[in-house]
């Protein structure tokens, strides 16, 4: 079976527009009720969580309403992390959960995310199943098997709590200053309140959401405004998470930014000096920089890639049976800890490495030198398809002829905005600048 609404990471795109309306959440949330209502009882349930955007409320209502209507018993969380929903989908036995979220996109998007009752986001296989449902007739449960619906308050408590277990017992955070960018997000409460409680000197921002300013100028994307207030307190590091906080990008106290793979690189080190790391891989994606892949094999350690999306990540480890994996952008999953991607939990690693290590952020995030790499996006406008232009394919090609043994070239399809993404990497800095903005020029000239 094929997807067509589902994207690399569940559904998504603009509010009040096809598929992210209210109508198809609610045959999404009946499908997806069916789908796991395996037998006719009431004892199914599901969680579902959300960051901040104004649209949260109405997907969370059309949800709660397919849900109910095929028998599900729903437990709504409130605004949680996306990584918190994985864990009490597990922690409260459901046997669904979903997470209504775009990411670190802008407040006019949103999406909703489906977790399996092992915490891990669905299968193809499933997606593709709820979508043959949603295409169909979908049968509503009798009306004495109408689910109920439970708001849960201290949902975002038991994810704080969950949290601090994956330190080793007595880490304090004492003495540290830290600058914690929510990014207006679904962290603002449960993020400073880890960071307080492990006896951090917090600085917050980003954490006074209004429905409409979620990623704005803030947050992982924006990590610069993070690095300023870092430079300004003088603050030992600066946390930076996405809207859904299933992403991370620290600044060490120079102003500094680590992306995904610089931590990867010191996670993977620390695992494997602890033992920890399975069979000495670490799994990224194909756009990792390659300088991360040479420190792998420098320190006896290897590689696994993936295409891009944290799922992809997961589903990749689960097969290896590996413990470690992630992205550059940010989402760092260790599976001895979260079913996915886990900003907080990342960072909180990363300060137990500054503690036990006595040494600063900067000297821990920035294990090995990147190779340049440019990264380039164009946005296209709804059915037009620039990359079967013959032109820009003619361009693609001389360009990888051009880098062909000195670098290499990614050009793909976003899989959760309109955007076409053009990466290329190259010791030659000149090169690479006149091939990434060469392909640009001309997928902007047939557009």
């Amino acid at each position: 079976m094929t997807r067509k609404l589902f994207g690399t990471d569940g559904v998504r795109g603009t509010a009040n527009t096809h598929p992210m309306t209210a109508e198809m959440a609610l045959r999404l949330g009946a499908a997806a009720g069916r789908h796991f209502r395996r037998n006719g009882s009431n004892e199914h349930r599901v969680v579902i969580g959300k960051d901040t955007r104004l649209s949260g409320y109405m997907f969370e209502n059309a949800l709660t309403a397919g849900l109910t209507s095929t028998g599900m018993n729903v437990l709504l969380l409130g605004p949680v992390p996306t990584p918190a929903v994985g864990f009490l989908t597990r922690s409260m036995r459901a046997d669904l959960g979903i997470m209504i979220s775009a990411s670190h996109n802008a407040h006019q998007d949103n999406g909703i995310k489906f977790f399996g009752p092992d915490g891990f986001k669905l299968s193809d296989a499933d997606e593709a199943a709820i979508e043959a449902i949603v295409a169909g007739e979908i049968v509503p449960a009798q009306p004495a098997n109408i689910g109920r619906a439970k708001r849960i308050e201290a949902a975002g408590g038991r994810y704080v709590e969950y949290a601090k277990t994956t330190l080793a017992r007595g880490t304090q955070l004492g003495g540290l200053k830290i600058v914690l960018d929510c990014a207006n997000g679904a962290a603002h409460r449960v993020a400073p309140q880890l960071l307080w409680e492990l006896g951090a000197d917090v600085v917050a921002i980003g954490v006074s959401p209004n429905g409409t300013n979620i990623n704005l100028d803030c947050g992982s994307t924006h990590p610069r405004t993070c690095a300023a207030k870092v430079l300004e307190t003088g603050a030992d590091l600066g946390i930076t998470l996405d809207g859904d906080a299933d992403r991370v990008i620290l600044i060490d106290e120079r102003g500094q930014i680590a992306d995904g793979d610089q931590l990867m690189a010191l996670f993977a080190r620390r695992f494997a000096e602890a033992q920890m790391l399975r069979e000495g891989v670490l799994v990224a994606t194909i756009m990792s920089n390659l300088g991360l892949e040479r420190y792998l094999d420098e320190n006896g350690m290897r590689m696994e890639r993936t295409a891009v999306g944290d799922r992809y990540v997961v589903e990749r480890m689960r097969q290896g049976g590996w413990n470690l994996g992630g992205e550059q952008s940010g989402h760092i999953v260790m599976t001895d800890y979260a079913t996915t991607g886990d900003g907080l939990i990342a960072a909180l690693q990363f300060l137990a490495a500054m503690i036990e290590t006595g040494k600063p952020a900067s000297m821990l995030a920035r294990s090995f030198e990147p190779v340049p790499q440019m990264l380039k996006n164009l946005r296209y406008a709804p059915g037009v398809d620039l990359l079967s232009k013959a032109e820009v394919q003619t361009v693609i090609e001389d360009a990888k002829a051009r880098l062909d043994g000195r670098g290499r070239l990614l050009i793909r399809k976003s899989g959760t905005e309109p955007l076409v993404r053009v990466m290329a990497e190259c010791e030659d800095e000149g090169l690479l600048a006149e091939i990434v903005n060469g392909i640009i020029a001309e997928m902007e000239a047939v557009a």
